[in-house]
C-alpha cells in the first residue's frame, strides 16, 4: 500500500453522501486516503473544496449543480486544485491566510466564502502550516486539523486530532456543533458529529501517546 498515490486517478471511491453534497477519495489503495468534496448551496452553486482529480469524478458531482469555485483549505493541500478550477473555468478560493503554492491566480478570501452560510474559521496558524475550515452550523469541512484515516485515529475515536496537533488541539474547533465532518483525509462523519469531535478534542493529549505509536505502526 503506497503513502501516496501519483498521477490521475482511472477510477474513485464515493464517499460522505449528503443532500447537499458528496465526497471522494481518488486513490483508495493509498495508506494517507487523501478526501475531496463537493458541497452544494441552496440556488446550485457547487463548491469543490481540496480536489485530488480522477477520471469521471465531475459526473459525481454535476447532479449538484454548477461548480462556482474550487476551496484549498490548507497550503499543503493544492493538489489538483488548478486542473479542476480550469476544466470549469472557476476562480480558485484560499482564506487570504494561506498560501497553497500552487502555479494558478488564486482569489483570497476572508470570513466567508461568497454568497455562502460557509464561515471561514482559522485552525492552525503555525510556521509553515496555515489552514482552515469551513462552517455553515450544519457541515463542517476540515483540512488536516482533524481526519479519520487509520493514523489520526486511536481507540475508540470516530475522527481523531492530527498527530502533531494532539498536543495542542484547535482551540478554534471547540464549541462547533456540527451535524456531519468532511475531513481531508478518511470518510466523514456523517452521524453523532458533535459528540465525535468533542470526544477527539477532549481527550487528544491524554491519548497522545498511543495515538502516536499507532500512527507509526498504520505507516509501517
Amino acid at each position: 500500500m503506497p503513502m501516496k498515490a501519483t498521477g490521475t486517478a482511472t477510477g474513485y471511491a464515493e464517499i460522505d453522501r449528503f443532500d447537499d453534497g458528496v465526497g471522494w477519495i481518488a486513490h483508495p489503495e493509498e495508506a494517507m486516503q487523501r478526501a475531496s468534496h463537493a458541497v452544494a448551496t441552496d440556488d446550485g452553486d457547487v463548491w469543490v473544496v481540496d480536489p485530488v482529480d480522477a477520471e469521471g469524478v465531475d459526473d459525481l458531482f454535476a447532479e449538484f449543480g454548477d461548480v462556482r469555485g474550487v476551496v484549498v483549505l490548507m497550503d499543503r493541500h493544492g493538489r489538483d486544485a488548478a486542473a479542476v478550477a480550469q476544466r470549469h473555468d472557476v476562480p480558485i478560493y484560499v482564506p487570504s491566510f494561506v498560501d497553497p503554492g500552487i502555479d494558478a491566480r488564486t482569489q483570497p478570501v476572508t470570513d466567508r466564502l461568497p454568497d455562502t452560510d460557509f464561515e471561514v474559521v482559522r485552525t492552525v496558524d503555525w510556521p509553515g502550516w496555515d489552514e482552515a475550515a469551513l462552517f455553515d452550523g450544519e457541515t463542517l469541512v476540515v483540512g488536516d486539523a482533524v481526519g479519520t484515516a487509520s493514523y489520526f485515529t486511536t481507540g475508540d475515536e470516530r475522527v481523531g486530532v492530527h498527530p502533531m496537533l494532539r498536543v495542542k488541539p484547535p482551540k478554534a474547533l471547540e464549541g462547533l456543533r456540527p451535524e456531519r465532518i468532511l475531513v481531508g483525509h478518511g470518510e466523514g462523519v456523517m452521524r453523532d458529529a458533535t459528540s465525535a469531535l468533542e470526544h477527539a478534542l477532549d481527550g487528544a493529549r491524554r491519548r497522545a501517546p498511543k495515538a502516536w505509536l499507532d500512527a507509526v505502526r498504520s505507516m509501517v
